[in-house]
């Protein structure tokens, strides 16, 4: 199943908290397609995904594909 977020202008903190409670309950393999504009987005978003365990499946800003990881 697909997801998709639309966060505008979120600055990182409230970002990736954000995402994590919206990938939370995604079953592992499931996506979210995020758009993202604020200016840390390029370096945050993928790097909080790596380290919460998610497959960053592309990184074009403002548009970043997501993979939920396994458990």
């Amino acid at each position: 199943m697909e997801h998709a977020w639309d966060a505008g202008g979120m600055g990182c903190g409230k970002l990736v908290i954000e995402l994590k409670r919206r990938m939370d309950p995604l079953r592992p393999g499931e996506r979210i397609t995020v758009t993202a504009r604020g200016p840390g987005a390029p370096h945050d978003l993928p790097a909080w995904a790596r380290m919460a365990g998610h497959t960053v499946l592309s990184a074009e800003p403002p548009v970043y594909v997501l993979e939920r990881g396994g458990e």
